[in-house]
């Protein structure tokens, strides 16, 4: 069964004023797309056919660069999609947030650490929340389409939350203000998403 690019929950225009609509429409159906039929191409033909996102990028280091690259923006931008939405933000409650505060000491310092891996990750990557093999959660950030679910990552885990800090995630609406675009996101995060996520 080839990638599909999948459909969002939500219109282009509803994350509003936070992500503008011609971003998401291009970040969407052009970025996100082309990482789908190039991922699709890269494993045509081969014994990685038929193989789950998932299966690929743990072995990812025995694969091609457009198998890495690609497929690591295939699966990235599907968790992003799915970790926003409209009428979403404010901050988590039940299990999830008191895994928050244990790990981090208060959901600001969370919200803090995370905006510093996303502002400080040189060039174009992802911040990370991830659940790891012990259940705690850790914070980090990888290079281009990487991600913590690769063999080859030097940050591990399960990723429950991320944000795309690619310059086209953001530079229409933000041009190089990166950190005013990383205040926006949490306007938009989808905690019941992320909890379910967390929960597993």
């Amino acid at each position: 069964m080839a990638f599909e690019l999948p459909k969002l929950n939500y219109a282009y225009d509803a994350l509003e004023p936070y992500i503008d609509a011609r971003t998401m429409e291009i970040h969407h159906s052009k970025h996100h797309g082309g990482y789908t039929t190039k991922l699709n191409a890269a494993v045509e033909g081969t014994d990685l056919e038929g193989k789950s996102i998932e299966d690929l990028l743990a072995g990812v280091s025995k694969h091609s660069t457009a198998v890495r690259n690609n497929g690591g923006g295939f699966y990235n931008h599907n968790l992003f999609w799915k970790v926003m939405g409209p009428n979403a933000g404010g901050k988590p409650d039940g299990e999830l947030l008191s895994a928050i505060e244990s790990e981090f000491g208060s959901f600001d310092e969370f919200k803090e650490k995370f905006n510093n891996a996303a502002a400080t990750r040189f060039g174009s990557g992802w911040a990370w929340l991830v659940k790891k093999e012990d259940g705690q959660l850790a914070i980090g950030s990888t290079p281009n389409q990487d991600n913590p679910l690769m063999d080859l990552s030097d940050f591990k885990g399960t990723p429950i939350l991320g944000l795309d800090v690619w310059e086209h995630a953001y530079y229409l609406k933000y041009q190089n203000k990166r950190p005013e675009y990383i205040d926006a996101f949490w306007e938009v995060v989808n905690w019941d998403e992320v909890a379910k996520l967390f929960k597993g």
